[in-house]
């Protein structure tokens, strides 16, 4: 049972294995169904149906779906033999007639090192990562065509952006302690220097029209924002309570006695009278009619309508006791919106003021929690953002014109209205795969050797497609600030499209557009709604006015005290899922693979050694190499399973005097690199990568402050143990011996004595099975191996300070069991 600070009460019901079966909030009751290999098929909500699960024989989950406001709203998954994500296709249908209202498709595709290096928008040319090393970005093309280049230094940090050859030219500067110093365009309206304090914390940006300077309260809290410029000079501050809710300013409201809002719901503050219904939710926002005014019956009232999910899915605003607007929202199964249609107040024919009979549409299609496509009735804006990140890099508009123009049926589509017969989505997906490599000219040995079993040729399917149109598009490159906020938007030509100004919570004061260009972006992960003036946020509404949620988090407290709470210092911290604050920002070396290796953990505040640990698990197992963790108190190694090293003790505090920046070395610790130059203080600051060192990556020179010392080479050495335990383990990959005790249990379950084959691994009897057609003593092992492979998994997570020899032992049956699965 859980009760919040407001009486809001919530309680979970499990059976004897572990697994939730019902749960309860205010009055809806949750039921949890799973099949016999405990996976979730099915979730109904006061006995009503709600999502839907459907896997296929690895266990991998191909199809979600469920009803929102009326419509079938399903996501589709497709996989290579290796499980990774190749397609993702979201549908939204009229259950009645069975139209399909909206569909969106995205397709990835990997390098032979399994780097995600493709990416295949919906409608567009593919999208193609250039990169070096293990992944590091050097370049963007669209289609085949460049379009963004990248250099960088020593450390990987991007030192030089280019778009549109000479047309867009951004150079960036560090400064010996990893923040950001500059960033200077050939566009110099737009140049930015960045100043910081002891504590780690950005306390001006200063521009060639205005600066603005940050101060914080003990805690790390935004407290004021001084804005000068030409005529300009004024003071905005920023009072919270202890829980972080926006309070009256003294200086602007010295009568108020109010120092703390119990139950975190803001009741009122000087625009709007505030009221939440029983689970929290912002139900209804008034204008608020000062003392002393005459009341004129004409404020607006805002009305805020919910689904079980809580999840916005009606919205009206009220004035003169007539709607002006009316919108509603759909969503996937996930909870991504999919659809929106607004009614706005307008004059018909016969003079009357009512609201529209025909709603504006607007579809938004997905890559995964990332809003890539805004589809309206007369254009479609397509977004890409840099790898691994929620920073918009590049805006594609095409009207929906040539969009016509361009349609013509898929391969799947001229199969299934040839023959008659429905295709499987699992098959349309894979003709979607290989009618991108047919239009590329490159059809993969994977395609080939599907073909063949088909018993047909890509000559075949090659006669099958329809004629491609090339639509016109209007490209434009995003100019984004620190956080990811774009700032502009630049032609190829160099031009500025469009400009906007914000304030440090995300609300536009002000933009311009020659072009009349409509940019709904705003801070990472977060889409204005022009009818609400809310951002939507992935997972819940963001009011820019008040600087927080409408809707308590989805996650609870494991996303903070305050369940409505933005962070609080939005300068350095934001939160694209509306779920809890990024404390990762500024990142520096960027990768292709989803992670950015290399950045800096901020301080000013006490972080646990937990947070750095956390930080660094993401980072380290996907380079497979050692990483460093250095700042001013010292440094640490953290080998693959992100364990401490020798220089901090788990749960101690860190108060650095600047950053912590961190980097990863993926070459021999013995081998230094020839023309680092270890005389300086920094000896890696601000060097250019030579094209061996780009192969080799860091190799011996990590960046680490001072230099790679001795005492560093031999701590890094004894972290190296781990490493070299999984690969003894990796030889024979018999039955290993762990302490742990649960462990231990499981490894018990999946090694037998007197097995009949291999080793007597599950693994191996799922090679055995897979190969043959054959079950092992009478029954299946694949089943059993998913559900270990999720134990193994779970067991991980949970114990991130278990002996090296231990997790080195769980991480490699763990792989053992998922190479068995793939077929390997």
């Amino acid at each position: 049972e859980q009760r919040g600070f407001d009486g809001r009460t919530q309680r979970y019901h499990y059976d004897l294995t572990g697994k939730l079966t019902q749960s309860e909030d205010e009055g809806l009751i949750t039921l949890w169904h799973y099949d016999a290999s405990d996976r979730i098929t099915h979730r109904t909500v006061n006995g009503d149906p709600a999502e839907q699960w459907q896997y296929d024989e690895h266990g991998w989950l191909t199809t979600l779906s469920h009803t929102s406001e009326g419509h079938r709203v399903s996501v589709h998954y497709g996989y290579d033999d290796k499980g990774r994500l190749t397609g993702e296709r979201q549908t939204v249908e009229n259950p009645e007639t069975g139209e399909m209202l909206w569909e969106h498709e995205t397709g990835h595709a990997y390098s032979e090192q399994g780097l995600a290096t493709r990416q295949e928008p919906d409608g567009l040319p593919p999208v193609e990562w250039l990169t070096y090393g293990s992944g590091y970005l050097a370049g963007m093309k669209l289609g085949g065509t460049p379009l963004v280049e990248y250099t960088r230094d020593r450390l990987h940090r991007e030192t030089a952006r280019s778009f549109g050859g000479e047309a867009y030219e951004l150079a960036t500067a560090w400064n010996t302690s990893g923040q950001l110093r500059s960033r200077h365009l050939n566009l110099p309206q737009l140049d930015r220097e960045y100043t910081w304090n002891d504590n780690g914390q950005l306390i001006r940006i200063s521009g060639p029209q205005e600066s603005r300077e940050y101060r914080y309260s003990g805690t790390g809290r935004l407290t004021g924002v001084h804005t000068t410029a030409a005529n300009l000079d004024i003071d905005i501050p920023y009072a919270t309570d202890p829980a972080g809710n926006r309070l009256p300013d003294p200086e602007l409201h010295p009568d108020s006695t109010l120092t703390a809002w119990p139950d975190n719901r803001i009741a009122e503050d000087a625009h709007y009278v505030y009221r939440h219904d029983e689970y929290g939710r912002l139900a209804e926002k008034t204008d608020r009619i000062p003392e002393g005014v005459i009341r004129m019956h004409d404020e607006r009232t805002h009305h805020y309508h919910y689904d079980s999910q809580h999840r916005l899915v009606f919205y009206t605003r009220i004035q003169h006791g007539e709607p002006q607007v009316e919108s509603r929202y759909l969503y996937d199964p996930l909870g991504r919106r999919t659809g929106k249609r607004v009614w706005r107040r307008e004059r018909d024919l016969t003079g009357w003021m009512s609201l529209s009979r025909k709603p504006e549409v607007t579809w938004y299609g997905w890559d995964g929690d990332r809003l890539t496509t805004i589809q309206t009735g007369t254009t479609r804006i397509q977004t890409v953002y840099q790898p691994g990140s929620f920073t918009p890099l590049l805006r594609i508009e095409t009207e929906n014109g040539e969009q016509a123009k361009a349609r013509h049926r898929s391969l799947a589509e001229v199969l299934q209205e040839d023959t008659g017969v429905t295709l499987p989505a699992e098959l349309s997906v894979m003709l979607g795969r290989l009618e991108r490599e047919l239009r590329a000219g490159a059809v993969s040995a994977e395609s080939e050797a599907w073909l063949a079993q088909c018993g047909l040729t890509a000559e075949q399917m090659a006669a099958q497609l329809e004629a491609e149109y090339i639509p016109e598009r209007k490209l434009h490159l995003y100019h984004c600030d620190h956080r990811g906020l774009p700032l502009a938007l630049i032609s190829p030509e160099g031009e500025t499209a469009w400009q906007g100004e914000y304030d440090e919570w995300g609300n536009l004061l002000g933009e311009t557009s020659a072009q009349h260009l409509q940019q709904s972006l705003r801070l990472p992960g977060q889409q204005y709604d022009e009818e609400s003036g809310l951002y939507y946020n992935r997972n819940r509404y963001y009011d820019p006015l008040q600087g927080r949620y409408i809707t308590q988090d989805p996650i609870g407290l494991k996303g903070g005290w305050n369940l409505y709470a933005y962070p609080l210092n939005p300068v350095q911290r934001g939160d694209p899922l509306g779920l809890s604050g990024e404390t990762l920002v500024l990142g520096s070396a960027t990768t292709v693979t989803g992670t950015e290796f290399g950045g800096a953990l901020l301080s000013g505040g006490a972080a646990t050694f937990d947070a750095v640990t956390a930080a660094m698990a993401s980072a380290a197992p996907a380079l497979g190499a050692m990483a460093v963790v250095a700042g001013p108190m010292g440094y640490d190694l953290l080998a693959n399973d992100g364990r401490a090293g020798k220089a901090l003790s788990d749960g101690q505090l860190i108060n650095s005097q600047a950053e912590m920046c961190y980097w990863t070395s993926s070459c021999p610790l013995d081998s230094p690199h020839e023309n680092d130059n270890s005389s300086g203080s920094q000896p890696n600051v601000g060097k250019d990568l030579t094209d061996e060192e780009k192969n080799c990556l860091a190799g011996g020179s990590t960046g680490s402050p001072g230099g790679w010392g001795p005492e560093d080479e031999n701590s890094a050495r004894d972290r190296m143990q781990h490493e070299r335990y999984k690969d003894e383990l990796r030889q024979k990959m018999g039955k290993p011996d762990v302490t742990d005790s649960n462990l231990k249990n499981i490894i018990d379950d999946l090694y037998r004595p007197n097995a009949k084959v291999g080793s007597g691994s599950t693994a191996d009897a799922v090679r055995y099975e897979l190969a043959t057609g054959e079950k092992v003593g009478g029954r299946g092992h694949v089943l059993k191996a998913q559900d270990y492979t999720r134990a193994l998994q779970d067991w991980l997570d949970k114990n991130p300070t278990a002996s090296p020899g231990d997790r080195a032992a769980a991480e490699n049956v763990l792989q053992d069991l998922q190479n068995a699965l793939g077929g390997k």
